[in-house]
């Protein structure tokens, strides 16, 4: 049995953001936990660099990352591809959010992110909160853009609750 298939559907909403570092299209180490405590982060999951899905997902995080900041949030995308790869996708499309490169997929399978067709790596967003416990997960591979949208609604119902606090 494959380490997918064991931890598959591993995070759950309620549960502890599992922390992690990889590298970033600037080179740099980035830790989940360094976020925690400051700041609101919505973790993306996609499949590929370049591809129409991807490119779509990504570049619709770009155009609401007004939104995202005015939520307070941090945006951070993961994919298998390298961080040159990361680097070129994030120059060509002005991408203004952290890409991490998880060429083992490793954090892929900490978190139980699905494949489709057993061929494919999953899209799947969570959203995570100051705290670190993940509060919504929304998994579509066909609907890229949604990922953006379910997002910035989950961020408002978080801060809405934490207001009134």
């Amino acid at each position: 049995m494959s380490l997918l298939a064991i931890s598959k559907d591993k995070v759950k909403v309620g549960d502890h953001a599992p922390n992690f570092t990889l590298s970033s299209q600037a080179g740099k180490n980035v830790e989940l936990a360094q976020f925690l405590g400051k700041k609101p982060v919505v973790l993306y999951f996609y499949p590929k660099d370049e591809t129409p899905g991807c490119t779509t997902e990504a570049c619709t995080f770009r155009d609401q990352s007004e939104a995202f900041k005015a939520a307070g949030a941090e945006v951070i995308g993961i994919s298998s591809d390298s961080i040159a790869s990361h680097q070129q996708f994030a120059t060509k499309y002005s991408l203004p959010f952290t890409l991490l490169s998880d060429g083992e997929g490793k954090v892929r399978a900490l978190y139980g992110v699905p494949s489709t067709f057993g061929l494919m790596p999953g899209r799947v967003t969570y959203v995570i909160d100051r705290a670190g416990i993940v509060r919504y997960i929304f998994s579509s591979q066909w609907r890229a853009a949604a990922h953006v949208s379910e997002a910035l609604q989950e961020l408002q119902k978080i801060n809405a609750a934490t207001s009134h606090e």
